[in-house]
């Protein structure tokens, strides 16, 4: 995956923005233990400090200390991890919106696409409001439709 490319696959708030793969970890989810910091620009583990991407899916590398305990970096799967069953709870962070979406597009498939993205509007419509749910539907959309269609989308 080019820089570009990950730039493109990963949130705005994570580490991949910023830092090369290897320079920070990866977690199963987000939660407490790697809140967000809003002078780096994104999660850090709590005890360690050490930069953290809490979206596996997203960023395309399995949970791992890449950073902290110096694991090698697997090599880039051909296909993203599939998201895990937490990525499917609606996060209470809006930051985690975009990788929820995510999550709901790729374990609905193709043939359930239209019913999961209705219903994931309204869901997260009802907790993010309207303007904020849109804004990542139509990011979350142009990035998956790219990764899914190479070469077929411009």
């Amino acid at each position: 995956m080019t820089r570009e490319e990950l730039r493109d696959a990963t949130c705005v708030v994570c580490p991949a923005q910023l830092l090369a793969v290897g320079q920070f970890d990866v977690s199963d989810r987000p939660g407490p233990q790697n809140p967000y910091d809003r002078e780096r620009g994104y999660r850090a583990n709590a005890s360690s400090g050490v930069a953290v991407c809490v979206h596996p899916f997203r960023v395309g590398l399995p949970p791992g200390n890449y950073c902290s305990e110096n694991e090698p970096v697997p090599a880039t799967p051909e296909e993203p991890p599939a998201p895990t069953g937490h990525a499917l709870d609606l996060p209470a962070d809006q930051n985690d919106l975009e990788a929820w979406i995510i999550a709901v597009v790729r374990a609905a498939g193709p043939h359930r696409l239209d019913r999961a993205l209705a219903a994931a509007e309204t869901v997260a419509g009802e907790r993010f409001g309207e303007q904020a749910t849109v804004t990542a539907m139509r990011r979350v959309l142009t990035v998956e439709l790219v990764r899914q269609h190479p070469g077929h989308v411009s």
